[in-house]
């Protein structure tokens, strides 16, 4: 018997009004995602330490890295640019890159989004371009505003997909029009990950490391794109595939007749 794969989600920490009553969480459209296609996410709170991180992950057939905060230059050996890098998490930086390289060293099925794309990156050794307006002045816009979850995301440019790669396979094409809400990218690939998608201006916009079952990024929202680009959820799909492939999916039968244990009085 096969349970559905579980997904672990880091759940970053945002402050309430006046900075209290804080709260942990993940946009509720990655989440959906996985459910749509047969998995079940787990919040991992970055509070955890590293170590309660590392036991939850055992338990665990699959990752997903969302979008957010800029990641802090500090990681890929470089000071900040100026004002262009904003809104830093210290801790969500460094329980996100502690799961990318374990997914990474373990083989663990990993889709990661935007930020987790640049995160990946970064935890395997690779650059960002901190901000592409200021130092790609030459690149197309790629920091359209992020709009209301609810509402539809505008498809702002084009991507070319690398023929063969397995990013070409989950999307069943070599271009699409995707949405574009980043000011930063990667700008030198982290050992082990390939490129596999461009803008037209030459900028990466996804990498997947070919030696590992399933460890996919992308620069764009894919989670926000479901229903007017049907081809995104293959994303979601490869990646509770892949999970619904490891070991640890064994689950034990019900116990029988035999084995059960009789209830306390007076429950059923």
């Amino acid at each position: 018997m096969k349970r559905a794969p579980l997904i672990g989600v880091p759940a970053y920490v945002l402050p309430g009004k006046s900075g209290r009553n804080t709260h942990a969480g993940a946009p509720s459209a990655y989440l959906d995602a996985v459910i749509a296609d047969g998995g079940i996410p787990v919040l991992l709170p970055v509070t955890l330490e590293l170590r309660k991180i590392d036991a939850a992950m055992a338990g665990l057939d699959g990752f997903l890295l969302t979008g957010g905060s800029d990641v802090d230059p500090a990681h890929y050996k470089e000071k900040a640019n100026g004002t262009h890098v904003a809104s830093i998490l210290p801790r969500r930086d460094t329980v996100d890159l502690h799961l990318a390289r374990r997914a990474a060293a373990r083989d663990l099925p990993l889709l990661a989004i935007c930020r987790g794309h640049q995160i990946l990156n970064v935890a395997l050794g690779g650059a960002l371009w901190q901000d592409i307006r200021s130092q790609v002045p030459e690149a197309i816009r790629h920091d359209y505003p992020y709009r209301n979850p609810n509402l539809r995301d505008p498809l702002r440019h084009i991507v070319r997909i690398e023929a063969g790669s397995k990013l070409a396979t989950l999307l069943g094409t070599t271009r699409l029009r995707v949405n574009s809400v980043h000011h930063q990218t990667v700008k030198k690939t982290g050992r082990g990950l390939i490129v596999t998608a461009r803008s037209l201006d030459g900028l990466i916009e996804a990498t997947e490391m070919p030696r590992r079952r399933f460890i996919v990024s992308v620069q764009w929202h894919p989670e926000r794109l479901l229903e007017s680009v049907p081809a995104m959820r293959g994303l979601f799909a490869g990646l509770v595939a892949a999970a619904g492939s490891s070991s640890t999916l064994s689950t034990p039968p019900p116990p029988s007749d035999a084995t059960r244990v009789a209830p306390p009085p007076g429950l059923p």
